[in-house]
């Protein structure tokens, strides 16, 4: 099967040469398709320079969100495989073939890739884990799934999928989003142990207690409207 790796990217010129150089490195058949969304650290002059016939540049002019990047490589995605991957070096594309697995196998049409099912990762933030374990409990009670890791970045699912689903978020409510169409749609959905690396805000980290707030909104909205 054909992986569509879609990457979107705000501010990751630190990274976003070598989350490619992993990326390509795997050894998949597959495209990449980048979403700049607006940078302006250098990352979009650096990504003009990029070449390849299996990778794919996109630029938003201005800043919209990281669901609004992923619809619009949603929209150029010709694979059979979807994969969500930041631009960041806190998730490993080493792993592609666990989060896979499920699908390939005929088990899954949906698999999340948790951090909080036993692989190694960084120790930081306590409250942030909290907020994430708060955040996948409410998806829980609303979506009727037992998920432990809702807001993971590694959500992979059959392209077919995206015929039938229409985002709507352009920030990180995309998280709550899709896992809530994907509930509403009886998807198969299986969940596999990943490594983090976490950063910090130092480091670039981007998403804040703003975005917790309007994931509870998002969690609900789409539980009961499109």
């Amino acid at each position: 099967m054909k992986l569509s790796i879609v990457i979107p990217v705000y501010n990751e010129r630190a990274t976003i040469s070598e989350i490619l150089k992993r990326v390509c490195a795997t050894p998949y058949e597959k495209e990449i398709i980048v979403v700049d969304d607006g940078s302006t650290d250098g990352s979009r002059e650096w990504l003009r320079t990029v070449k390849g016939k299996d990778i794919k540049v996109i630029f938003h002019e201005n800043n919209m969100g990281k669901g609004a990047a992923l619809r619009t490589g949603f929209g150029h995605v010709t694979g059979d495989i979807v994969i969500v991957q930041d631009a960041d070096l806190e998730y490993n594309p080493e792993e592609y073939g666990s989060l896979i697995s499920p699908i390939i196998d005929g088990r899954a049409d949906v698999v999340y890739g948790s951090r909080f099912l036993g692989g190694p990762h960084r120790v930081l933030f306590f409250w942030h884990y909290i907020g994430n374990k708060f955040l996948t409990l409410i998806s829980n009670i609303f979506t009727n799934l037992n998920l432990t890791d809702m807001e993971t970045c590694y959500k992979v699912f059959r392209a077919s999928l995206l015929k039938r689903i229409s985002i709507k978020s352009n920030r990180f409510g995309f998280e709550p989003e899709i896992t809530a169409k994907f509930a509403k749609l009886g998807c198969r959905i299986y969940e596999t142990p990943i490594s983090y690396s976490g950063r910090d805000y130092k480091e670039g980290k981007k998403i804040t207690w703003k975005d917790g707030l309007a994931a509870l909104f998002y969690i609900i909205r789409f539980r009961f409207f499109d």
